[in-house]
């Protein structure tokens, strides 16, 4: 009787999405209202934000599926602010809790990026330029640039 082996090592290791970094300064609810008015897509909040359990960071996110083009547009937040009660350390008279603002990132290799726009299927050169040029055109909107998957070392975070 014959033996068959199924080798799935490089099946799960091929990028099937599209990540767009933006720089800007405005909050993540207007920044989806912009990007559905130029990029003519439906982006609407999810009511599951992305959660990290390792600092216990939440982070927004809007997400439209395409049923036409069987595309899923997500645009999350990078950054997440908590606020933490540190005790007071130092020998004082009264004993102190202060509070901190503790800032983490989802992709922490890209800390000046605000969103992420993650688009699960791969376009081609000239579909991407312009979805850069359309978010480029956007005037709150600072700068965006393509992301290379390969070389984040948080890509398992982008997992939604």
């Amino acid at each position: 009787m014959a033996i068959h082996k199924l080798v799935l090592d490089d099946v799960f290791d091929e990028v099937s999405y599209t990540l767009i970094a933006i720089h800007c300064s405005i909050d993540d609810y207007r920044l989806a209202y912009l990007l559905n008015k130029h990029l003519g897509i439906n982006l609407h909040r999810k009511s599951i934000d992305v959660d990290v359990s390792l600092d216990q960071s939440n982070y927004s996110v809007f997400e439209w599926k395409d049923r036409k083009q069987l595309t899923t547009w997500n645009l999350v937040a990078n950054a997440c602010k908590t606020e933490v009660y540190q005790k007071n350390t130092g020998k004082s008279l009264f004993d102190l809790q202060e509070k901190i603002t503790r800032i983490s990132y989802l992709v922490p290799e890209h800390k000046a990026v605000n969103y992420f726009l993650k688009i699960d299927n791969e376009f081609s050169s000239n579909k991407e330029k312009y979805i850069l040029q359309s978010i480029l055109n956007i005037p709150k909107v600072a700068t965006a640039f393509s992301v290379d998957i390969n070389n984040l070392k948080s890509k398992e975070n982008l997992i939604f």
